[in-house]
């Protein structure tokens, strides 16, 4: 078994098919979008395949060591992740090929109007693990 992350992104990846921000959405839409997760994760619990998965609000602070007795600095030339990091999954499964079908699996979680939201989703394996791709 191997760990991957599946990391959704609000900018930086690529549009998404359905494009539609998720704050302009209907309550409806909302809620049939997080009932698709939570049936996605409780069907990979069933397999044993789910570790965990969260979302994340907007609000966020950069924080760094700067010496002793220094306060951490919270400015700079930074990527903006709080804009970046909408949440997460983590999956542990048999192959590479797996995730992949996984993280398609979950990019189809529906948005505005029903229809699946298609995005792009990062798929990073933990380290530690090997990748091994057969196509």
């Amino acid at each position: 078994m191997a760990k991957y992350l599946l990391l959704k992104h609000y900018r930086g990846a690529p549009a998404s098919v359905n494009d539609v921000p998720m704050d302009q959405w209907t309550p409806e839409e909302i809620t049939a979008h997080v009932q698709y997760m939570q049936d996605f994760g409780a069907r990979l619990e069933e397999t044993g395949e789910f570790v965990e998965h969260q979302a994340l609000t907007p609000e966020g602070t950069f924080v760094r060591f700067d010496g002793e007795g220094r306060p951490p600095v919270t400015d700079g030339p930074f990527a903006e992740t709080k804009d970046l990091i909408a949440g997460w999954t983590i999956i542990d499964v048999d192959s590479y090929e797996r995730a992949l079908e996984l993280a398609a699996e979950l990019s189809a979680a529906p948005g505005a109007g029903g229809k699946p939201v298609a995005e792009w989703l990062e798929l990073r394996p933990f380290y530690g693990n090997s990748i091994t791709i057969t196509e």
